[in-house]
């Protein structure tokens, strides 16, 4: 969950970094002192849903970005990204369904905006990746973004809860919304969200060309 990082050295801004206001975002606060944050993006042209089921499933692997060696993670966004790696590998082996990521990154690359978090893939599948955390049992954190093909590229929505639902746990959703990650961290994240999204945009296509027999493989014709 979030805490103090250390940056790394920025990366070029190689591909352009979408506005927030590029995508429909809203706030809620729910019972319980629960939070939820929902972004319905821009289209994402020439993007498939079978693209990113590939890029989420690879996001460690190495890519060559404006003339460095890199993990695609650092690459995806250079400005805020931090560390990616396989916590636990999934059952099958690799970052698929049932894996854990380790997350580290600070929005806006604000040091007081900073994560450094495990997460279990749930789900990661054609239609979207569900990460989740739980506390003794009980939920305490979801982030899931669901894909789907349009005609005017892929719809990409990215959905954050934070809180556990039961009534038991209010005091606790109170402290992890007002001190863990309060309204202000919430709004840097959909800043950090809608410009990472946006990038795969021209990202993933350039990572593809450099993995000529994926991207055959991946060819809807």
């Amino acid at each position: 969950m979030p805490r103090r990082v250390q940056l790394l050295p920025p990366r070029p801004v190689v591909h352009p970094l979408r506005d927030p206001g590029s995508a429909r975002w809203r706030i809620h606060r729910l019972s319980h002192h629960r939070t939820r944050v929902t972004i319905d993006h821009q289209p994402l042209a020439g993007i498939t849903p079978a693209m990113l089921l590939w890029w989420f499933s690879h996001i460690g692997d190495v890519v060559t970005y404006a003339g460095h060696e890199m993990s695609g993670y650092l690459a995806w966004h250079p400005l805020d990204h931090i560390r990616w790696e396989l916590a636990r590998p999934a059952p099958g082996g690799g970052a698929g369904e049932g894996a854990r990521y380790r997350i580290v990154e600070a929005f806006g690359r604000d040091e007081g905006f900073g994560i450094d978090s495990v997460e279990r893939v749930e789900k990661l599948d054609e239609t979207g990746i569900r990460l989740v955390r739980r506390v003794l049992g009980v939920q305490v954190f979801q982030l899931e973004h669901t894909w789907s093909a349009g005609t005017e590229g892929t719809h990409y929505v990215s959905v954050m809860d934070l809180g556990a639902r039961s009534a038991v746990a209010t005091p606790v959703n109170r402290y992890l919304t007002t001190r863990v990650f309060p309204p202000a961290m919430a709004v840097a994240w959909v800043r950090h969200n809608v410009e990472e999204v946006g990038v795969l945009e021209h990202l993933l296509p350039e990572v593809l060309r450099q993995r000529p027999d994926v991207a055959a493989s991946l060819d809807p014709a």
